[in-house]
C-alpha cells in the first residue's frame, strides 16, 4: 500500500505467517533496518506485557527500538502476542509521521 506521510511517499507491506507478522515501512523503496519486536514471556502482568526489541539487520540507534515498539506494540498485541519482524527505512521518525504509519498499519490488517 503507498501513502503519502508528511508529503512523503510511504510504502507499506503486511504479511502474516504462521509464527509471526512481517511488516515493511519504507520511504526509500527498500526494507533498511530489521527489527524483531517480541513479547517478554517473563512479564508477570498480562495486561501490560513487556516487548523486546533487537536489531537483526542495520545500524543499532535508540530511535529505532522506540520506533519499532511503538510501531509494532500493537499489532503482537491484537495478534495474540506474536512476534514481530519490522523492517524501517523511514526519512521522517517524528511523532506524527508514526502516528500516521500507525494509522496506515491498522488498514492493511493481515492478522
Amino acid at each position: 500500500m503507498k501513502k503519502s506521510i508528511n508529503g512523503i511517499s510511504t510504502q507499506v507491506v503486511c504479511t502474516e505467517f504462521s509464527n509471526y507478522i512481517f511488516i515493511v515501512l519504507t520511504q526509500y523503496g527498500k526494507i533498511g533496518t530489521l527489527v524483531s519486536v517480541t513479547p517478554d514471556s517473563r512479564s508477570g502482568d498480562i495486561s501490560t506485557p513487556m516487548f523486546t526489541t533487537k536489531v537483526l539487520l542495520g545500524k543499532e540507534e535508540a530511535l529505532t527500538h522506540v520506533c519499532a515498539k511503538n510501531l509494532a506494540t500493537f499489532v503482537s498485541q491484537e495478534a495474540g502476542n506474536r512476534p514481530v519482524l519490522l523492517g524501517l527505512a523511514l526519512k521522517d521518525s517524528s511523532i506524527e509521521a508514526i502516528k500516521a504509519m500507525k494509522d496506515v498499519i491498522k488498514s492493511c490488517q493481515v492478522w
